[in-house]
């Protein structure tokens, strides 16, 4: 019965949120609620699962939530910029620059887990690059799109957080031993781009005008703004060129302490990596620290709180959610369960197999479901399976990553449709352009994945 009532409420979940009957967030609450009461649990045990699946869960939930508004801060006080700045100086005419830089510019982006962020920031600044030397937008969003796939899969990205929530392991114990398949996947990512950039560059050949045919080495090159349609402006010599508004944000920049808040963050990736302190305390302190250093003012700080409350709330309020989820999966018994029942249909030949298996399984579940469903609804059974085998959930948790760059392509995404639509380029087409070039970079990640021993070959 716990098998039937736990699958039941797995495939109840996938379809309400697939259908979009109800939101991720209250499916996580209500469904398991409702299941755990027609299980006969409706009674002085079930509070007590509830309470130990979201404590549980609390130290990740209090990590988003600083990690989000740290970076939030960061991009506030342009610690970003002079990236921007110096990518669109040294890409110049050259097709090939301009698809490279598009790719570091995104990566270095993307480092603050937000792909919304970083398609508005990147295509803001390369498209009017690509329009003006008549490259295909398709190389741009593509290259975006892949680099922030590698470097999504940070603790405070969704993914790693997803399934470090649902299969309850810490989310550096995850991420920590992942850096080197990350940077071979970024690599991977500066590889494609020199490819396309190359391909461009044949392809338009009357287009070699020299490193600064399109670029004013000034601080101020290469102003974009955004129209009142979401339209992009095209670049101007000069931010102070008449139909380009001045940069709202531009109180907000701090370019006097950008050596400070470039040390604190390098303080705080390498506390990270060293496991100085739990995850939820560095951020804490790095965002105490960043908010004093670059707003001192206490109503200025409310504002930069109360700017990125939004995301903080979306992040944050799923996690807990998934508190309730696992802590009814697992004080039910329906997943021990439902993965002796997984672990019976699975030929003995190849249980040992489990980890690669996920990693190439989670290519196609995750771009035809979403990372909530395969996080919380599939991963949870696969994981306890695969400790039947001597698989850790962590060696588990990390395999399953393995398909993010091939997920960002499915049409359940909705940061995608806004790449496509930023950069003026049709969703299928840019699905058709980008799917083999997804698959090469999560096929570099997977390999690295096992030369590195992230997630073993074979057991036993």
């Amino acid at each position: 019965m716990l098998t039937l009532l736990g699958f039941g409420m797995v495939v109840t979940f996938m379809v309400l949120i697939m259908t979009k009957r109800l939101s991720p967030m209250v499916a996580l609450i209500v469904v398991p609620l409702i299941f755990a009461i027609v299980g006969g649990f409706g009674d002085e045990r079930l509070g007590p699962m509830m309470l130990e699946g979201i404590r549980t869960l609390a130290p990740t939930g209090v990590m988003l939530m600083f990690a989000i508004l740290y970076f939030g801060v960061m991009i506030d006080a342009g610690l970003f910029d002079p990236i921007v700045r110096y990518i669109l100086a040294l890409v110049g005419g050259d097709p090939m620059k301009v698809v490279v830089g598009t790719a570091v510019l995104a990566a270095a982006v993307s480092l603050d887990g937000d792909g919304s962020t970083t398609y508005m920031i990147t295509v803001a600044s390369m498209l009017p690059l690509y329009r003006r030397l008549g490259m295909s937008a398709l190389s741009l969003t593509c290259v975006t799109m892949l680099a922030s796939g590698v470097m999504n899969l940070t603790p405070w990205g969704g993914p790693l957080a997803r399934v470090a929530s649902a299969l309850q392991v810490d989310p550096s114990e995850v991420f920590v031993p992942m850096i080197p398949a990350m940077i071979a996947g970024i690599i991977g990512v500066f590889g494609l781009a020199y490819y396309l950039g190359i391909r461009e560059r044949r392809r338009l050949p009357h287009l070699q005008l020299g490193p600064h045919a399109f670029a004013d080495p000034s601080p101020r090159a290469q102003k974009v703004g955004l129209g009142p349609d979401g339209s992009i402006r095209d670049v101007v010599g000069s931010g102070d060129a008449a139909g380009v508004p001045a940069d709202p944000q531009e109180d907000l920049r701090r370019p006097r302490l950008l050596w400070v808040n470039a040390a604190l963050t390098t303080a705080l990736m390498t506390g990270l990596i060293a496991n100085i302190l739990p995850l939820p305390v560095l951020f804490m302190i790095g965002f105490a620290v960043a908010l004093v250093i670059n707003y001192p003012r206490v109503e200025e700080q409310r504002r930069r709180v109360a700017e990125h409350a939004q995301n903080v709330i979306a992040v944050v309020s799923l996690i807990f959610a998934a508190g309730i989820f696992t802590g009814i999966l697992s004080g039910t018994g329906m997943v021990d369960a439902m993965s002796r029942s997984f672990l019976a249909a699975i030929p003995d030949e190849y249980g040992p197999y489990l980890a690669p298996i996920t990693a190439l399984a989670s290519l196609p579940f995750t771009f035809f479901i979403s990372n909530d469903a395969f996080y919380f609804g599939i991963m949870p059974i696969i994981a306890e399976a695969g400790a039947e085998y001597g698989i850790s959930h962590a060696e588990m948790a990390r395999a399953s990553l393995i398909g993010q760059p091939v997920h960002l392509l499915s049409p359940l995404v909705p940061s995608t449709y806004l790449l496509a639509g930023l950069a003026g380029v049709d969703f299928a087409d840019h699905q058709r352009f980008c799917l083999k070039w997804a698959v090469m970079i999560c096929m570099i990640l997977m390999a690295a994945g096992l030369l590195l021993g992230l997630f073993p070959w074979v057991t036993g």
